[in-house]
């Protein structure tokens, strides 16, 4: 069945099995995008949780388990100046494991998990939820996929060439 969300206006594909009053969402994916295997299990699993809150429409947690991820990453790293965040994400920097806006991005999401993780009396948005959950989600790609796939087409470009154009 083909359908509007009620929440931005876009199309659904949805599909239905008896009794009729079950739709399931087939398309776009309800789950988003899987992330790659190349991002640790760990951090995988912060993120899913993540969405699942945006799904619950828990906005708030959201941004807790955003933070989460993000102190994750810095573990996964092995940063040593775990607390506070922000020295862990500026050591991050330091090593050249993330630059400027990453950082900036980074600094951003932290700030807003300090929100969420603290009652302020303010309410995270849907708006920045889903921001903060896409945001860290380019950090995790950027941090595990990007870059492990930029070094090994670093590495392949730097081997000799034959004279067929393949690398040796």
């Amino acid at each position: 069945m083909l359908a509007r969300c009620t929440d931005c206006g876009g199309p659904l594909l949805l599909s239905h099995d008896f009794p009729w009053d079950r739709l399931e969402p087939v398309w776009p994916n309800p789950h988003g995008r899987e992330l790659s295997d190349s991002i640790p299990e760990a951090l995988r699993r912060e993120h899913s949780e993540a969405r699942a809150c945006l799904k619950a429409k828990a906005y708030t947690a959201v941004a807790v388990m955003v933070r989460r991820t993000l102190e994750g990453v810095c573990a996964d790293q092995g940063v040593t100046k775990r607390q506070p965040l922000v020295a862990a994400l500026r050591e991050l920097h330091q090593q050249g494991r993330i630059e400027g806006r990453l950082l900036e991005w980074a600094e951003a999401l932290r700030v807003l998990g300090n929100q969420g993780a603290h009652y302020t009396g303010v309410q995270v948005s849907r708006e920045d939820a889903t921001d903060a959950l896409a945001l860290a989600e380019a950090l995790l790609d950027y941090m595990y996929v990007f870059t492990s796939q930029y070094e090994k087409f670093k590495s392949r470009r730097s081997q000799p060439v034959t004279s067929q154009g393949a690398t040796e």
